[in-house]
């Protein structure tokens, strides 16, 4: 039974061979095995569930560390992403510090004239394209007039 990891009790044996509870309990030396038998299998049961509990705490432990190293590398990545956005916002504000509320000025004020002549420009543009489109619809009108004396002239000689 020890070899199977069967249950061991008083019970059991005496069924497993077929004697009475009461012969086991009458004789010393069935007894004795008995009893030894039920504390070698307790015992191994002891360090079998000692074991498992070991085995499952070393589990814990190693997630436990591999928590703290994951731990340890977000914090380390944290603080260089900080150390970068304050360079980075330190750069803003060297670029912000070259420009006076003058040169602001000066550069929307010519922002802002520039689009006007873009307008302008825009506007003499579709006015010019439109002169263009007369002048060849007026090419082509005395272009057909002159054809038509022409023919008339022909006509007559």
């Amino acid at each position: 039974m020890q070899k199977e990891t069967a249950v061991i009790s008083v019970a059991a044996v005496a069924r497993r061979a077929a004697a009475s509870r009461t012969f086991i309990y009458s004789n010393p030396e069935a007894h004795t095995a008995v009893t030894t038998a039920m504390a070698a299998a307790h015992h191994d049961r002891d360090q079998a569930t000692t074991a498992e509990a070991s085995g499952r705490e070393a589990s814990w432990r190693e997630r436990a560390l591999n928590a703290e190293d994951a731990l340890k590398a977000a914090n380390a990545e944290i603080l260089a992403q900080r150390t970068q956005i304050g360079e980075l916002l330190g750069q803003v504000r060297d670029l912000e510090a070259e420009w006076t509320q003058e040169s602001i000025l000066r550069i929307t004020t010519e922002n802002t004239s520039l689009k006007q002549r873009v307008r302008k420009l825009t506007e003499d543009n579709r006015t010019l394209d439109e002169r263009l489109k007369a002048a060849r619809s007026n090419n082509r009108f005395q272009d057909r007039r002159i054809a038509d004396l022409e023919a008339q002239l022909t006509e007559q000689t």
